[in-house]
């Protein structure tokens, strides 16, 4: 999801991104967990590979983890940048009462409703002109029991305030994203002191997918003009 993305930006920073809990090769206990756990663990991860801070860049359920872990450990960011995400604690159903229920409904089915469920992550013709990104959604390597811990994540209860984040903020939303509206998305910025926006024309859900040039182009400009005036 991060390699192209994470390519752009590695000649100016050192790139770090990490498979969460049930995701990829991490092991975990049986355990369930919510984001208070996942952001704990972001800011574990941070200490044990020996930074102080880290410019923390999280989307989708990422940068519900990242609102967490802003709150919770906020010593720990540096800069923060919020992507085709939405707020934490706010139920997904009444942020996009229309597609969620249909788009649950089409994850249950997934191998079968790929294409479909790919459209609320990508625009369509983008699928149309790179129907390899449908492997995405057919190669998950989960078990039950792992799929379970992580459809209950967002139904343990969080508790976050935006205006307690002091790290300096970008909300990006990609104006093509039908699983989170744009306009929610960028209303992040309301509650967060002096936080910037960016909406990428064109893009859908998983920008650092569909378009990692785009997304790579607002973070960088905004991390170095961050940089420009701390110096």
């Amino acid at each position: 999801m991060f390699d192209a993305f994470g390519g752009r930006l590695a000649s100016h920073f050192t790139v770090i991104a990490y498979d969460q809990r049930d995701s990829g090769a991490t092991r975990n206990p049986p355990s369930p967990y919510g984001l208070y756990e996942l952001a704990n663990d972001a800011a574990a991860l941070i200490a044990a590979l020996g930074y102080q801070r880290a410019r923390v860049f999280g989307t989708s359920l990422g940068g519900a983890i990242a609102q967490v872990l802003a709150t919770r450990h906020p010593g720990r960011i540096d800069h923060l940048v919020l992507s085709s995400t939405f707020r934490a604690g706010v139920p997904l159903l009444s942020i996009n009462p229309g597609g969620l229920p249909d788009f649950v409904a089409l994850r249950t089915r997934l191998p079968e409703s790929a294409r479909e469920f790919a459209e609320y992550l990508f625009p369509r013709d983008y699928i149309t002109a790179h129907p390899q990104v449908l492997g995405i959604f057919t190669a998950n390597k989960r078990d039950a029991q792992q799929k379970q811990r992580r459809a209950a994540i967002l139904a343990r209860p969080v508790e976050v305030d935006l205006g307690a984040i002091t790290a300096p903020t970008l909300v990006v939303a990609g104006s093509e994203d039908r699983l989170i509206p744009p306009a929610h998305t960028l209303s992040l910025a309301h509650e967060i002191a002096d936080a910037q926006t960016a909406t990428i024309t064109g893009v859908g859900h998983v920008g650092t997918v569909q378009d990692p040039v785009a997304v790579a182009h607002k973070v960088l400009a905004f991390l170095q003009a961050q940089t420009s005036r701390a110096d």
